[in-house]
């Protein structure tokens, strides 16, 4: 018995059907209507052929036949980049096919991690979405579907386009800076190996970022009230690693050169200001042809030592 009957289109055609009323979408002439129902069923025919029916199973031939036709015609891509033109439904067929496509695994492969990876501005895409708020929910959880696969989160975590998280979390739509959250909580702490790796390479990007950019002055004023960041701080100038300690000291500086310290922090610093002194004086020593660092370095230990206690 064929695997499709008459009625029933196989994947080269739903993926030839599809592909051609996309790019009628695009166009955006009077053809329009007819193009979005035909975009709506070949979408439902897809999820068909990857998610079963109530009373069938998928059909691991079809399926694997779809996911290829995918991939040589580029449709995959076609549908991020124009998921605006479709509607609502289409939307959430789109989200759910690439979804389950992205978890087909073939013994240890995942054949659309591998394509993805040969293909990352798709990441950028979905990335991008954050800034078109009719997709913006639905990029968000296929990108999150995305970093579940390490090799996907290693192309976002180091690339240029990683720091657009920054500017996305703090958009005016609550619900779409939520959800980038989410996206950048996630990216942050799944893959703890790589993450490691990420944050010994780039501490300055998250924290010079946040706390030294004049943008983010109210995230600064928060972070530098707050005890804990400052004995963090304190901890890593003493890391292992000469970078971070650089990195850490910049950040140092502002709880210390702040003029309105919080009474928690100035008590700190005045518990620990004979050894703050004697610790920075000979901080970092080698840097000798540094003149900046030498005179933020002098600077914040005569703010130290000029710190007295509040009267009772």
């Amino acid at each position: 018995m064929p695997l499709f009957s008459k009625s029933h289109k196989n994947p080269a055609e739903i993926v030839k059907i599809l592909k051609d009323n996309m790019a009628v979408l695009e166009k955006q002439d009077r053809k329009t209507d007819k193009a979005s129902e035909e975009v709506s069923k070949s979408l439902q025919a897809m999820k068909e052929i990857l998610c079963g029916t109530s009373d069938k199973e998928p059909p691991t031939e079809a399926v694997a036949q779809l996911a290829q036709e995918l991939y040589n015609s580029g449709l995959l891509v076609t549908l991020i980049a124009n998921l605006q033109l479709i509607d609502f439904e289409g939307k959430k067929d789109v989200t759910q096919i690439f979804n389950n496509i992205l978890r087909r695994q073939i013994g240890p492969r995942s054949p659309t991690v591998e394509y993805i990876s040969a293909h990352p501005h798709i990441l950028f895409m979905l990335l991008k979405g954050y800034e078109t708020p009719q997709i913006a929910l639905r990029c968000g959880i296929m990108l999150r579907e995305c970093i579940r696969h390490e090799p996907l989160a290693k192309i976002i975590l180091f690339s240029n386009q990683f720091r657009d998280f920054f500017k996305y979390v703090e958009l005016s739509t609550f619900d779409i800076a939520s959800d980038a959250f989410a996206t950048f909580k996630d990216l942050l702490t799944r893959h703890k190996v790589l993450v490691a790796d990420f944050l010994e390479q780039n501490y300055d990007t998250l924290l010079g970022e946040l706390i030294l950019d004049r943008h983010n002055f109210a995230i600064m004023t928060k972070y530098i009230s707050k005890p804990e960041n400052l004995k963090l701080m304190m901890n890593l100038l003493r890391d292992k690693s000469p970078n971070i300690q650089f990195e850490a000291f910049h950040v140092f500086k502002v709880f210390v050169a702040s003029p309105h310290k919080a009474q928690p922090i100035v008590e700190i610093l005045l518990k620990n200001q004979p050894k703050l002194i004697e610790f920075l004086s000979s901080f970092q020593k080698e840097r000798t042809d540094d003149e900046q660092f030498t005179d933020e370095k002098n600077y914040l230990i005569k703010q130290i030592r000029d710190l007295k206690k509040t009267a009772p």
